[in-house]
This record gives structure tokens, sequence and C-alpha cells, in this order.
């Protein structure tokens, strides 16, 4: 694959990922939650910033961008419905447009819910999306701005990007998204051996992420919704996905 990609933490458990294309030399931050752990992974991997992509407006995925900004001159990117509450936008996009990064492209999908103008940067050659705060692994962004309507209809377009594709979200939540999925699914042999493994990363000090799409649909219930045995959990069999999505996060809400 021609896209290289580094991870690390920022803030208390936000995460944020450089992806670098070796050919051209350009390197994209997904996001800028702070500055100094950008500063750091640049030094470590010893790239130089010529991209911010940022997913949604919240600040703690926007607070690095004016010190990257200032230090590296670094293009901004946003979400066409969110420019004007992010600083130093340059550049917006939305649902259908691309983004490259040097030779890499991005296939930019709008993904509201937990934001109404919340955007994902599919990198379609190289399998990566960069999915923000709109699908955990094994969970979902609150519906902080949208409607579960549309939180649901931005899950789906996520779910059917190739099962291969590896997903990078906006924090490390994993194991607290799988004690709540255990509730909704006790029986779930895919879930049970996503706990395992996810303790283990977590005792060894590794990230949970990136996770796939295969992944998240054979285990994630906010993903698995419009299952009728997902319904029934929730005390829902026969009603519409998105009355059974709305349950299952009104209950990880109070979780």
């Amino acid at each position: 694959m021609a896209a290289d990609t580094h991870l690390f933490l920022c803030l208390k458990d936000n995460y944020g990922v450089l992806v670098h294309d070796s050919e051209t030399g350009a390197t994209a931050a997904i996001d800028a939650p702070e500055s100094a752990p950008v500063e750091a992974a640049l030094k470590a991997t010893g790239w130089k910033l010529t991209d911010i992509l940022v997913t949604h407006h919240h600040a703690d995925h926007t607070d690095g961008i004016a010190d990257l900004k200032q230090r590296h001159g670094c293009r901004v990117v946003a979400p066409r419905g969110e420019a004007q509450k992010i600083p130093l936008v340059d550049e917006t996009v939305r649902e259908g447009d691309s983004v490259k990064v040097g030779k890499l492209s991005a296939n930019v999908i709008e993904t509201p819910g937990h934001t109404l103008g919340h955007i994902t940067y599919w990198f379609h050659g190289d399998k990566l999306a960069f999915a923000g705060d709109t699908l955990f692994s094994i969970g979902c962004g609150r519906v902080s701005e949208g409607t579960p309507e549309m939180m649901w209809a931005s899950l789906l377009k996520l779910r059917d990007l190739p099962g291969d594709t590896r997903v990078y979200c906006g924090h490390e939540y994993t194991l607290a998204n799988i004690r709540f999925a255990q509730t909704i699914e006790p029986n779930n042999a895919a879930l049970s051996a996503r706990a395992a493994e996810a303790a283990r990363q977590i005792a060894a000090g590794q990230p949970t992420i990136p996770t796939t799409i295969d992944e998240e649909k054979a285990a994630n219930p906010f993903l698995r919704a419009d299952l009728p045995a997902v319904a029934a959990a929730v005390g829902l069999s026969g009603k519409s996905a998105v009355e059974v999505f709305a349950e299952i996060r009104a209950r990880k809400n109070k979780f």
C-alpha cells in the first residue's frame, strides 16, 4: 500500500493519526486534538506536516490546528457544513468530493449525527477510513446534534464499505464499549473474541484500533440494529432499525 500511518494518543483518550505518502513526502494529520503530540509524532517519524483533515468541529479534534498551521503552514481541510466553527480553514469539502494528500486520494463521506456536518475520509485505494466520532470500535458516537435517523444512515454508509477497510476512530473507548455491547448480545462469539483481544491489547499498552468493517459488522451492536435477534434483545421485535438503534444508543448514554 502507498499510505503509511502513525497512530498516537492525544489529550486523555483521543487518537491522532498521521497519514503519509512516501512517494511525495506529503503527510496529513487526521484532526488535531492538541499540537504537542502531533509534533512529537512528526519528530518520531521524520515526516513533514502538509495537511490537516478535520472530521468535525468539536474542540477535542480542532484545538491544535492554530499552533500546527502557524508552525508548518499546512492546509486545513474541513467539512463544508462546519467550516465556520473550525479555525483557519483553507478548503471545505462535502459528500462526493475527494482530497489529495500527495498522490493519496480520499473520498469524502458525509456522516452526520454526532455533529450535523461530520465527515469521514475514506482512502479507497488503501482501504483506510478515518471516521472521527461516528463509528468507534464496538461503538458509535453520541447523537449530539443530529437525530437517530441521521446517525443510523451514516453508520449504514460506513457498514457498506469493503469489509477489509481498516477503520481509525477518534477515541480509545473499546473496553467500555465492549462491556456495554455484552449487555445487548451476551452470547455473541465474535464479541467475546474481541473482548479477549482488546483486554490483551490494553494490558500490553497497545491501541485497540484500527478495527475493520467486517469486525464491526460481527460484534458492534450499533451496526446490527436491523437484525431480528438484536431487536428482540432490546424488546423491540418487529420495530424499525432506527427505533432499535435509538434504543441501543439511549441505553449506552445511561450505561
